[in-house]
């Protein structure tokens, strides 16, 4: 295998086991959002494009994880599941307690094997990553943290409100406690070229990390991004399917078989697309790069 997907990733972590993701709206906000760093959340997001039909906020998250337990029941009835809370920043404006307290609901449901939190690295203060190595010693929890870019001129730009410095030193907290930490890139942020975004995958796979989630960015519409492309205030430029397998190929050569790549692409509903408008499942495009790979060709 020319890198680790996700499949053998869950393989490694839960021999034995099939596994499956179930999103959790746990109703929480990002601090980019409500006021505490900023408004506005970051620019390109648009967090219903990627809620699935049965995560709804105003239901419990047991009710959510078992209303996704029988979306996949038919097509999977031996599988487990894991609760990934994904929506916003999943350990923020909350007290220790009351995040304990959601999680352990969604390690109390049948089927749950695992927990993945998904977050920022500035809302991982100690007493939650102590909570969380509590956790992980009953049940294996994964942090997803969204980092995005390396680059602090690009993290402003986009209204993350953080540093590359605070990803850094959320993953060294979290590595030290023995919680698996995974990282969320995006390829062709405004302003960044393609020695930035490999810069980026450089300085993250040097860091004590088991996964990299990346996919190409989307402009969706009604977001802060659209607004400010039409505005002439800033520009991107989409990828055409063929360059970003290119890109691909070369993210995975710097990429270790120790760290998996979960994905390499993000599609969200059509009708919210604005550009690039490739049409494409994660799946598919996965397979087109695949083939290329086997071709030899790179």
């Amino acid at each position: 295998m020319y890198y680790t997907d996700f499949s053998t990733y869950m393989q490694r972590k839960f021999p034995g086991e099939k596994v499956q993701k179930i999103s959790v709206n746990a109703g929480f906000s990002c601090p980019n959002r409500d006021g505490t760093i900023g408004t506005g959340g970051c620019i390109y997001c648009d967090n219903s494009s990627f809620t699935p039909g049965y995560c709804f906020r105003h239901k419990d998250i047991a009710s959510q994880l078992n209303a996704g337990k029988d979306f996949f029941a038919g097509k999977y009835p031996k599988m487990k599941y894991l609760a990934y809370f994904q929506s916003f920043s999943n350990t923020f404006g909350r007290s220790v307690d009351e995040l304990e307290a959601m999680y352990r609901e969604a390690m109390g449901v049948e089927g749950i094997v695992g927990l993945i939190i998904g977050t920022r690295p500035d809302t991982l203060p100690d007493k939650v990553v102590d909570m969380l190595a509590r956790l992980n010693e009953e049940m294996p929890v994964i942090v997803e943290l969204g980092a995005e870019s390396s680059h602090d001129s690009t993290l402003a730009l986009i209204n993350r409100g953080h540093s590359w410095h605070d990803v850094e030193d959320a993953i060294s907290r979290l590595s030290r406690k023995g919680i698996s930490v995974g990282l969320h890139l995006i390829a062709g942020l405004p302003g960044e070229n393609e020695e930035m975004i490999l810069q980026t995958v450089k300085r993250a796979v040097a860091l004590p990390i088991e996964s990299i989630k990346l996919h190409h960015l989307q402009v969706l519409r009604n977001t802060s991004l659209e607004e400010l492309i039409n505005d002439g205030k800033v520009e991107v430029s989409p990828f055409e399917v063929e360059n970003y397998i290119d890109l691909c190929i070369k993210i995975i050569n710097l990429v270790p078989q120790n760290i998996a790549i979960e994905r390499f692409l993000a599609s969200s509903p059509p009708e919210k697309v604005v550009m690039p408008k490739w049409g494409l499942k994660n799946y598919e495009f996965t397979n087109m790069l695949n083939k290329r790979l086997r071709s030899g060709k790179d």
